[in-house]
């Protein structure tokens, strides 16, 4: 009995936890759909405002109920949510299911002056609102060019401008009156047969008719056909006692709403958010002719990598060896430790150079960066930083990979709203402790003996950076009342999540990886006095080698980097989805930041430079100075971005954006570096 009970409540349990993306909601006729309302935003600004909150549209009164929730009610939002400006609220629209209402009154909004001003303002920087059913934005339904399928634009207009005459006035017309097309098919397997069913799309027609000609319910008297439009700040209409005209002060908008409900069997449930990427689809094939252009790149570096170092390393080592076995007098061999070969570089794994020795002294039979075995192992300067800027790198790695993974394998999806910001930071935090403990041992490698203070640098570096510019930002954001600004509870919950969670997560992974692992072994250990570094070639000395080793990840990744670019400023209504093309550009993304760092690396040994450390890390970051100049080219050439705050946050934000880039790239680069150099001078031994 008890069993049976417990998995009686098990199975009821499964069926009411709600997955996004995986679990569906039916609905039987009759049953009440909550209509919630997030927020307005714009291409040509990048503050966003929470919908209920305009002084223009009507508020939430409590009358409606709708399962659990009233209107007025404020949704629990994930982090992700709150960082992308969500407000998510339930309104007053009333959606019954299968229930068509022809034209139904909502309210009158009275506002004054500013309310117009306000209103106007929004409308002349192109806003639209988002407003969700069933966890589907509503959306603007558009035909393609060729006229031959349908697709959405999530979000509508809240209203229009125009122009009367050819160099006549603009007037601006509100939308008060939304058509509410809901499209349904019967749910899939017992709940179809149960006469229940699942919502497959929801489309939002705006319209502005005028105060005249209404019942007295607030109702035109047809609701179909041609209306004169509601004109925001309207004409002067009354004169005073001196016969001027005067401008009306206040204005009365009427909100209306019709609902249509439509069967449409051709879209199942699963594959209902396909219509808002049907104009993704259509680039599909830029997308592939992009990763044939990161592939013939990444072919062409594996390539100059394999002839270059393979083949002048074996000559290297192969002289070396023709110079040791004719010596007079041999030297006493000293066996040295066996190795794990690494398959880093290739062909060069299967060496056998155990057992090889060559004198110092006889250096025109030396290679120029065998010379550097007394140096080449020797602390950077700066260590103290390097260490914890690796070791966030690699808690970035992480994250990445785990976004990658999920996002491939389909958890994180568009109808998973604020899933990618949410996950992404819970990732983060967990993986400090692989930052405290890559960090911990980098620094133990380069002599430090004061790990809990290098924990506080790891921990606090690239979060504290981060958080600090994000406050001073929300500062001038919260003066303009956005919803863009970060709550100052949020900010409060950030703060003790890196206190009680990341920070002792990346001490725990310090403290194992400086106590029980400790240091990396160093093939060869460092000579006392520093050798003198001849005059660097101009390439070296220059910062144009900066510029032209970052080029190369950058042509990898352009083309996806112009797609996400166009979605996430240019087309704000178009959710960017492509996590396939991503993980595959960014899989060669990283093979060409290897191998730039490889060939850059082995050049700058060849000159007798053996300050490899930090140049390593910053040829792996070096891309993202090209990416950062895109996106100032893209403000200039495609965005329609205005205003100095607005400006300011683009600015200031895609820096972070890039600088968290270059700390993964970076990263990426300076391990591979610091495994080809070891690899290289370990096999060697020198006397």
């Amino acid at each position: 009995m008890r069993t049976s009970i417990i998995a009686s409540s098990l199975l009821a349990l499964a069926q009411a936890f709600y997955i996004p993306g995986f679990s569906y909601k039916a609905y039987r006729d009759g049953d009440t759909i909550p209509l919630l309302v997030n927020k307005v935003y714009s291409d040509y600004s990048e503050l966003q405002y929470a919908f209920t909150e305009l002084p223009f549209v009507c508020p939430p009164t409590g009358r409606i109920r709708a399962g659990r929730l009233t209107s007025g009610t404020s949704l629990n939002l994930n982090l992700g949510e709150v960082l992308r400006g969500d407000r998510i609220v339930v309104s007053d629209y009333e959606l019954i299911m299968g229930v068509d209402e022809e034209a139904r009154y909502l309210c009158s909004r009275t506002i004054d002056l500013d309310g117009m001003h306000r209103a106007k303002e929004l409308i002349r920087e192109g806003y639209v609102a988002e407003w969700i059913v069933d966890n589907l934005p509503g959306a603007t339904s558009f035909q393609t060019t060729d006229k031959s399928r349908k697709y959405y634009a999530a979000g509508f207009k809240i209203g229009d401008e125009t122009k009367l005459g050819p160099g006549g006035p603009v007037e601006y017309l509100i939308n008060n009156h939304v058509t509410l097309v809901i499209r349904y098919r019967n749910a899939p397997g017992k709940d179809g047969e149960k006469g229940k069913k699942v919502i497959v799309g929801f489309e939002v027609f705006p319209r502005s008719i005028t105060v005249d000609g209404r019942n007295e319910s607030g109702l035109p008297a047809n609701i179909e056909g041609d209306h004169e439009p509601l004109v925001l700040v309207p004409r002067a209409n009354s004169t005073n006692s001196t016969g001027d005209e005067t401008q009306p002060t206040t204005l009365t908008i009427p909100y209306t709403y019709s609902v249509y409900w439509r069967e449409d069997d051709r879209l199942e449930w699963q594959n209902r958010w396909d219509m808002y990427f049907a104009a993704q689809d259509d680039s599909a094939n830029v997308h592939w002719l992009a990763i044939l252009n990161s592939l013939v790149i990444c072919g062409l570096l594996t390539a100059g990598l394999s002839v270059v170092l393979t083949r002048t390393i074996r000559s290297d080592i192969g002289g070396l060896q023709d110079a040791a076995g004719t010596k007079a007098t041999p030297k006493r061999k000293t066996a040295s430790p066996k190795r794990e070969k690494s398959n880093l570089l290739g062909p060069l794994a299967d060496l056998d150079t155990e057992n090889l020795e060559v004198d110092e002294d006889d250096n025109e039979d030396v290679a120029a960066w065998k010379l550097l075995h007394g140096d080449v192992f020797r602390a950077p300067a700066y260590s103290g930083l390097l260490a914890p800027l690796v070791g966030s790198g690699m808690q970035l790695l992480y994250m990445t990979f785990g976004l990658l993974v999920l996002g491939i394998l389909g958890v994180l999806n568009p109808s998973f709203r604020g899933g990618y910001v949410s996950v992404g930071v819970g990732l983060f935090v967990f993986a400090g402790i692989f930052s405290g403990y890559f960090s911990a041992r980098l620094y133990k490698t380069f002599g430090g003996q004061m790990w809990q203070k290098n924990v506080v640098i790891t921990a606090a570096f690239v979060p504290g950076l981060l958080f600090a510019t994000v406050f001073i930002l929300n500062l001038f954001v919260w003066i303009q009342a956005s919803s863009t600004a970060l709550p100052f509870g949020t900010l409060i919950a950030l703060v003790l999540l890196w206190l009680f969670v990341q920070l002792p997560l990346v001490y725990v992974g310090s403290w194992f990886g400086f106590e029980r692992m400790g240091a990396y072994t160093q093939p060869i250990r460092p000579n006392a006095i520093p050798r003198q570094i001849p005059e660097q070639r101009w390439f070296i000395r220059s910062v144009r080698r900066y510029l032209l080793a970052g080029l190369m990840p950058f042509m990898v990744i352009f083309v996806e980097l112009m797609f996400v670019v166009k979605s996430l400023w240019v087309d704000k209504t178009t959710y960017y989805y492509a996590f396939g093309f991503t993980g595959i550009v960014s899989a060669l993304l990283a093979v060409t930041v290897v191998e730039a760092a490889l060939v850059s690396t082995y050049l700058l040994l060849c000159l007798e430079n053996y300050h490899w450390w930090w140049h390593s890390f910053a040829i792996g970051s070096s891309s993202s100075i090209w990416v950062y100049a895109y996106l100032i080219y893209c403000y200039f050439a495609k965005l329609h971005i205005s205003g100095f705050l607005s400006s300011t946050l683009f600015f200031v934000y895609g820096f972070l954006a890039c600088a968290v880039y270059a700390l993964l790239t970076g990263t990426i680069g300076f391990l591979a570096a610091y495994t080809f150099v070891r690899r290289i001078y370990g096999t060697i031994k020198v006397d």
